[in-house]
C-alpha cells in the first residue's frame, strides 16, 4: 500500500467514525426528549399536587401574615391581623381581611389533611347559645360536629390580646354549609359566623414585605 492509499484509507475511517459520533449525539439528545431531562435526572415529583401548582402561581395561602393582600373571587382585601391555633397537635389560623369598604371578614386557611378554605361573615346577635346537637338559625338547621378550646397568638391588629385561649363549637347545615361559635377567654360572649367554603382557585395571595408582621401585638380596639 503506497503513501496516497493510506492516507486515503485514514481519511475515510475517520469519516466514518465522526458519523458514528453524531449518530450517538443524535440518538441521546433524542432519548432525553422523550425522559424530560439529562439521564439521571428526575423526570418529575411523583408527590407534587394540583395544589402545588396552584401555589407557585396564585402564592401560598398558609404563608398569609398581616400586610399582605389577598383577592378572593376577584375582590381585593387587605390583612389586617392574624390568628394562629393550636389545640393539642393541630393548627390552623384565622385572618382578619378589610375590605375597600371597610367591612371586615374572616379568612381561615387549615391542613385537615388538605387545604381547606372557608370565608366567615359574622352574624348580629342570635340570641342562640352553642350546646344543642342541632339548633336552627336564619331558617336553617345546623348539627354539631366538634368542639374545643385552642391557644392562640394574636398577630397585626385583631382586637385581642397578643395570647390567650378561645372555645369554639362548629356546626354544619346538611349540605355541608359551616357555622361556627367563638368565645375568647373563659368569660367571653359567643360570636357566630356562617362560612363560605373556597376553592383554591378563587383565592390568589399578594404578599408584602413587612418586617413585623410575625411580631405579637396589643389589644387594638
Amino acid at each position: 500500500m503506497n503513501g496516497a492509499t493510506a492516507y486515503l484509507v485514514a481519511a475515510v475511517g475517520l469519516l466514518i467514525a465522526a458519523a458514528g459520533v453524531l449518530v450517538a449525539v443524535v440518538a441521546l439528545r433524542a432519548a432525553r426528549k422523550r425522559t424530560g431531562g439529562p439521564s439521571g435526572a428526575p423526570v418529575g415529583d411523583p408527590f407534587r399536587t394540583v395544589d402545588d401548582d396552584a401555589d407557585a402561581l396564585r402564592g401560598d395561602p398558609r404563608t398569609l401574615k398581616p400586610g399582605d393582600l389577598v383577592e378572593i373571587r376577584h375582590t381585593s382585601y387587605g390583612v389586617r391581623g392574624t390568628l394562629r391555633l393550636r389545640e393539642g397537635g393541630w393548627s390552623w389560623t384565622e385572618h382578619l381581611l378589610d375590605d375597600a369598604r371597610g367591612g371586615k371578614l374572616w379568612l381561615s386557611v387549615e391542613e385537615d389533611p388538605d387545604l381547606e378554605m372557608v370565608l366567615w361573615t359574622t352574624l348580629p346577635e342570635v340570641g342562640v347559645d352553642p350546646g344543642p346537637a342541632e339548633l336552627e338559625i336564619g331558617g336553617r338547621r345546623y348539627r354539631s360536629k366538634e368542639s374545643g378550646r385552642a391557644d392562640f397568638t394574636s398577630l397585626g391588629s385583631t382586637g385581642l390580646d397578643p395570647t390567650g385561649t378561645v372555645r369554639y363549637h362548629d356546626y354544619a347545615a346538611a349540605d355541608g354549609s359551616p357555622l361556627s361559635f367563638e368565645a375568647y377567654g373563659d368569660s367571653g360572649r359567643w360570636e357566630v359566623g356562617t362560612g363560605d367554603r373556597l376553592h383554591r382557585t378563587e383565592v390568589r395571595i399578594y404578599p408584602q414585605q413587612t418586617d413585623a408582621a410575625d411580631t405579637p401585638t396589643g389589644r387594638v380596639g
